[in-house]
C-alpha cells in the first residue's frame, strides 16, 4: 500500500508553478525524508497531501487510494505543522479537550499519561511551554489520534539539538508500537540521515528522486569518488541538488562536482 500516491500533480499559484508534474508513490511503513531547498514545493506538496490545498492540475490520494481530503482519508491522517501551530492562550489540557471535540477519533488517555511521562503540565499555558515542549504538544495531540500516517512539516526548525533528539526519538517510538508511517520534511539532514529510510527529494517544484535510501546509496556508491568511502544522505541530496538534471540520467558513469556545498536553509 502506498501511504501518498501523487499522479502528474501541480499547485499554481498566479502565474507560478509551486509543484508541478509530480508523480510519485511512498509505500506504507517508512520514514520518509522529504527534503529540498526553500521554495522547493514540499510545503506545497504536504499541503495538497493532506487536504488544506486543492491541485491546480493531476490529483494525490493517500492511504491506498483514498482522496485527499475526504473524510476516510483525513480519520487516518495526522498533520503537525512547520510552526507547531496551537492556541497559546489555551493551557495544554484545554488543547486536549479543544482537540478531541474536533475529531471523531482521539485518545484522551494516551495524550493525558504522554504529557506526564514528558513532565508537560496540563495546567500551564501552551505560549508559555518552552519550543520544545510546544513540539511534543503538537505531535502529542496527532499522535493521540491513532494515525496511520504522520506528516510532519519542518518540526525540528525551531528546534536546539536536544530537543530535536527528543522529538524524533518520540516519533521512532510512535511508528514502532503503532505501525505509524512518516513523511517528515525537514532541513536538518543530520537528523534525517539516522532515521530516514526512504527519501523524496524535490527541487525547483519538480520531484527530482525518490526511493529507498539504502538502494539510492548502494546505487552511487559506484560513482568512482565515492567507491573508497561511505557515503551520507546529505552527500547524495547535495549532489542531485547542485545538478538537478542527474535525477533524470543516473548510473555509475556519472560524476559528481565534490566541492563542499552548504545545506539549503
Amino acid at each position: 500500500m502506498n501511504v501518498i500516491e501523487a499522479k502528474s500533480l501541480g499547485k499554481r499559484y498566479g502565474g507560478t508553478w509551486a509543484l508541478h508534474e509530480c508523480t510519485l508513490a511512498i509505500p506504507a511503513g517508512r520514514v520518509t525524508a522529504l527534503v529540498g531547498p526553500n521554495g522547493a514545493g514540499k510545503t506545497t506538496l504536504l499541503n495538497l497531501a493532506v487536504g488544506l490545498a486543492e491541485p491546480t492540475a493531476g490529483g494525490v490520494t493517500v492511504l491506498g487510494g483514498r482522496p485527499a481530503g475526504s473524510p476516510a482519508a483525513l480519520d487516518g491522517v495526522a498533520f503537525v505543522a512547520q510552526d507547531a501551530p496551537l492556541y497559546k492562550n489555551l493551557s495544554a489540557a484545554d488543547m486536549l479537550h479543544l482537540t478531541r471535540n474536533l475529531n471523531r477519533r482521539f485518545d484522551q488517555g494516551y495524550a493525558q499519561a504522554r504529557l506526564g511521562e514528558l513532565g508537560i503540565p496540563l495546567k500551564r499555558k501552551a505560549g508559555k511551554l518552552s519550543g520544545g515542549q510546544q513540539a511534543q504538544l503538537a505531535l502529542t495531540l496527532a499522535l493521540a489520534r491513532r494515525p496511520r500516517l504522520l506528516v510532519l512539516d519542518e518540526p525540528l526548525a525551531n528546534l536546539d539539538p536536544l530537543a530535536r533528539h527528543d522529538f524524533m526519538a518520540s516519533v521512532m517510538t510512535a511508528m514502532a508500537a503503532d505501525g505509524v508511517s512518516v513523511v517528515l520534511s525537514s532541513h536538518v539532514l543530520a537528523e534525517l540521515e539516522r532515521v530516514a529510510n526512504y527519501l523524496v527529494l524535490i527541487s525547483r517544484g519538480r520531484v527530482q528522486l525518490a526511493g529507498e535510501v539504502n538502494d539510492l546509496l548502494a546505487r552511487h556508491r559506484l560513482l568512482p569518488e565515492w567507491q573508497s568511502r561511505r557515503i551520507s544522505l546529505e552527500e547524495l541530496t547535495m549532489a542531485y541538488l547542485r545538478e538537478p538534471a542527474a535525477a533524470a540520467r543516473p548510473g555509475p558513469a556519472r560524476s559528481w562536482d565534490a566541492e563542499p556545498m552548504e545545506v539549503p536553509r
